[in-house]
């Protein structure tokens, strides 16, 4: 009890300072451990060096936050879709947590007024995800200093009923296939969807796990219950790897040719 009462003092006098103030604004809660909330903003470019010489930024807590939030919106997705199939909630799902939305709700809320980066820092193409990314480092920020029910109302409570109308995303249909195809034209990539074997599951649903080749060199597997639901996984699997990494199919297509020169 006595622990309750000073925790709340404690609360109520670092409410009063102008970090605490910041952050209730965005959160609708006081932080008990700013450094978490801090840090979350803090983008590699502002980063810090500790003692042992390791640089501080965001980018260990935006991993963390990415992994609650997919947890999270799963979470919500599956009580709210009782009867849907799970390639129908992971479509959701990654319409949901997609870096555009990550990064119009960043700013909605008003994350670019507390980041921390150079002022050097160029805006441009390589860095259109500095918001988005500072987003789930917040969530991570939430879930240290919380846990995974206060990050979980926040999201859902916060975010999800004020920014994101999750039946019309539900409705909207997405072709990631179609996406893909329209990417690999736009840059002059091969794509190839080549069925690796069928099976039954314990279940007696027929499985299909398809790999996706560009121009030749294996990127990413996926399973589903038709060829087309499989196609339709692999290719959003390949569409998540390229968004969160643009240079992925040079990197492979410079490993393949350094294996050829040995």
């Amino acid at each position: 009890m006595i622990q309750k009462l000073l925790f709340k003092f404690r609360l109520f006098s670092n409410a009063r300072k102008e970090p605490y103030l910041l952050f209730y604004k965005v959160l609708g809660f006081y932080p008990r451990k700013i450094a978490y909330y801090e840090l979350a903003m803090r983008h590699r470019s502002a980063s810090v060096p500790t003692a042992d010489g390791i640089m501080l930024s965001n980018e260990r807590l935006e991993f963390l936050g990415d992994a609650v939030l997919n947890s999270v919106v799963t979470d919500i997705l599956y009580r709210r879709f009782e009867n849907q199939r799970e390639g129908f909630l992971t479509n959701t799902r990654s319409k949901i947590v997609k870096r555009e939305s990550l990064n119009r709700i960043a700013l909605e809320i008003g994350l670019d007024k507390l980041m921390l980066a150079s002022k050097h820092l160029n805006l441009g193409e390589n860095n259109n995800n500095l918001y988005g990314n500072a987003l789930e480092a917040l969530f991570g920020a939430i879930y240290l200093d919380y846990g995974y029910k206060k990050c979980k109302s926040f999201v859902e409570n916060s975010l999800l009923k004020n920014f994101i109308d999750m039946d019309k995303v539900a409705a909207d249909e997405v072709n990631f296939k179609s996406k893909l195809l329209e990417w690999s034209q736009k840059n002059k990539f091969r794509i190839d969807f080549v069925l690796l074997n069928e099976e039954l599951s314990s279940h007696n649903n027929h499985l299909f796990h398809t790999q996706l080749l560009i121009n030749g060199k294996a990127l990413c597997e996926a399973t589903g219950r038709s060829k087309k639901e499989s196609h339709q996984h692999v290719a959003l699997k390949a569409l998540t790897l390229i968004e969160e990494n643009p240079t992925v199919i040079e990197e492979k297509e410079a490993k393949k040719q350094h294996g050829r020169a040995e």
